[in-house]
């Protein structure tokens, strides 16, 4: 897994301790990360109002 000290991930409340689990970080420059644990390396950099459509979809799709 790569690791970038100057982001902080943090584990979405929803994910359980299962090895499917979204992460969420904002580096200094303010860029988002996504990431799930499946794929750690594979990194998403979506911008505010494309994070804000993923998580309406899921919040609609409960």
């Amino acid at each position: 897994m790569s690791t970038n000290p100057a982001i902080a991930w943090q584990k979405s409340s929803y994910s359980s301790e299962a090895s499917s689990c979204l992460y969420l970080a904002t580096a200094p420059d303010t860029t988002l990360h996504l990431r799930e644990s499946d794929e750690p390396d594979t990194v998403l950099h979506p911008d505010r109002a494309a994070l804000a459509a993923l998580i309406a979809a899921c919040k609609k799709d409960r």
